[in-house]
């Protein structure tokens, strides 16, 4: 694979509008060539036979099963609440919203 020219790294810097020196040009022709390299890299390993993946180990989901359990009634629950209506907390407006 060749390596990225200056003027390729100019045009680039042109075009996202950043101004460069002369030394960052040949520094991040560099880097950026190296940057090349490794995708290059890997495109080199990936092969057919191997599905692409998000995770190197398969991810299973424990669940459990639902129990129902002793727990607040509405009552107990909004007892500590400063304000409630209706059965639910009630809490200040955030937004300037129409209801």
């Amino acid at each position: 694979m060749a390596a990225i020219s200056r003027e390729e790294v100019a045009h680039l810097a042109r075009l996202s509008r950043l101004a460069v020196t002369e030394q960052e040009l040949d520094r991040f022709a560099g880097q950026l060539d190296v940057i090349l390299q490794s995708v290059a890299r890997i495109g080199d390993v990936a092969a057919e036979d191997i599905p692409p993946t998000s995770h190197s180990v398969p991810l299973t989901n424990i669940y459990r099963d639902d129990v129902v359990q002793p727990s607040l009634t509405q009552e107990q629950a909004l007892s500590g609440a400063p304000d409630s209506a209706e059965g639910r907390f009630r809490v200040p407006r955030i937004l300037d919203e129409e209801e």
